[in-house]
């Protein structure tokens, strides 16, 4: 059985301080709960809750065209519906659904634009909680997420420890490095040099596309490799039937249009016809935000009270998350004494891996869902100490 709603979960404080009367949180649900089989899955940046394939009423929702891990999440795939209680929300700030910038603020009847509160990785954890508070779920077997949602999966462990029997942080990272802040504050500087961003009041008039779309070209090369980039688009000139806008100047018109320009081109226009830019101006800031260790003593500290078992999965291509980070977060919980695996999956797609190679991230979340951290999909890649946990396996994905 599959569920899409909206629920309201009244008067929300954030972690600034600032509320809103009313925090709408848009949802999905997939297969029936039987009290102890919830899953929850937190989604990435500009994902929504739609994450399997609902039979019901196709592929779409909420603007977005597909499910985002339609491929990992179903009955008798991975993520195993017809087993699993698997239930995914989109976050405070967020457009598909959820109360964000360009939702109307009752006090007014305007959209809020950029009055709306700051948000943070800890309010989309506060909401999902308060969520399954209404759905009567209390412990969920597991929390898995990818990027910023593995972000959101190990701020659950800080703040809910004891409702997390199993969880998994997918191509993330305990904090953002130097370079992605760097190039995270570009793509908002993108945004806010719009002509058309009014502050963040834009909404009944013209829009920033163009610097949204700038934002999102700059998202996008984040989440490639040089090697993927490489194969898919070398140095090749655009066929004659390519989309370009006209050259800013007379001498541009000399050079190639480039097939890597073409693709950006047409992923920019794509998404600004999904998305709103003052949510990705929240959203990233969210992330950027976002340090484990914050309020603790180190990392460590931050997961010492969490008892379950946490899968670190990272991939070879991967240089915004990267596998170092991940292996840092391993380290971090063996200090802590919390049960930990450290998979890495060779791949060159970069940060996209765990979107577009289901067949590799798929067995190892299948094996902690089912098995734990016993699962034979499961390989840690650290040696344990004497007094540390570290299990060690063979990988279905090493040579």
């Amino acid at each position: 059985m599959t569920t899409q709603d909206t629920i309201g979960l009244g008067s929300f404080t954030f972690e600034s301080g600032e509320s809103i009367p009313s925090l709408e949180v848009a949802y999905e649900t997939y297969g029936e709960f039987t009290g102890d089989n919830a899953v929850l899955l937190c989604h990435a940046l500009t994902g929504s809750a739609h994450v399997a394939r609902r039979p019901d009423a196709g592929d779409v929702t909420a603007g977005q065209a597909r499910a985002w891990w339609g491929d990992v999440v179903g009955p008798g795939k991975a993520i195993d519906t017809t087993e699993y209680y698997v239930v995914c929300a989109n976050v405070p700030g967020s457009c598909y659904g959820t109360t964000g910038p360009s939702s109307t603020n009752p006090e007014t009847g305007e959209p809020y634009g950029t009055d709306f509160p700051p948000v943070t990785v800890g309010d989309w954890t506060h909401a999902q909680r308060t969520l399954l508070d209404e759905l009567g779920v209390g412990r969920l077997h597991a929390v898995i997420g990818g990027s910023v949602g593995a972000m959101n999966v190990l701020d659950w462990l800080r703040r809910y420890p004891d409702d997390v029997e199993r969880a998994a942080s997918v191509a993330g990272a305990a904090r953002l490095d130097a370079q992605c802040l760097g190039l995270d504050a570009i793509a908002r500087r993108a945004i806010t040099a719009d002509p058309n961003w009014n502050g963040g009041h834009y909404y009944g008039g013209p829009e920033p596309e163009e610097g949204l779309a700038r934002a999102r070209q700059i998202g996008h090369v984040m989440y490639l490799s040089k090697a993927s980039m490489g194969r898919k688009f070398g140095r090749r000139s655009a066929g004659r039937e390519a989309a370009r806008d006209e050259p800013p100047d007379a001498a541009a018109a000399f050079f190639p249009y480039r097939e890597v320009e073409s693709y950006l081109d047409y992923q920019a226009e794509k998404f600004t016809d999904r998305f709103d830019a003052n949510s990705y101006l929240y959203l990233t800031r969210a992330m950027d935000d976002f340090d484990l260790s914050a309020g603790y003593e180190s990392d460590a500290d931050a997961l010492a009270a969490f008892e379950g078992e946490l899968l670190v999965c990272s991939f070879t291509g991967d240089w915004h998350f990267t596998v170092e980070q991940s292996d840092a977060l391993a380290d971090a919980c063996r200090e802590a004494g919390v049960s930990v695996a450290h998979h890495i999956i060779d791949s060159d797609h970069g940060h996209d891996a765990f979107l577009v190679e289901p067949e590799k991230i798929g067995p190892p979340l299948s094996a902690l869902l089912d098995e734990g951290l016993s699962g034979r999909a499961i390989s840690d890649t650290k040696e344990p100490d004497e007094d540390e946990f570290a299990p060690v396996h063979t990988s279905l994905f090493s040579d």
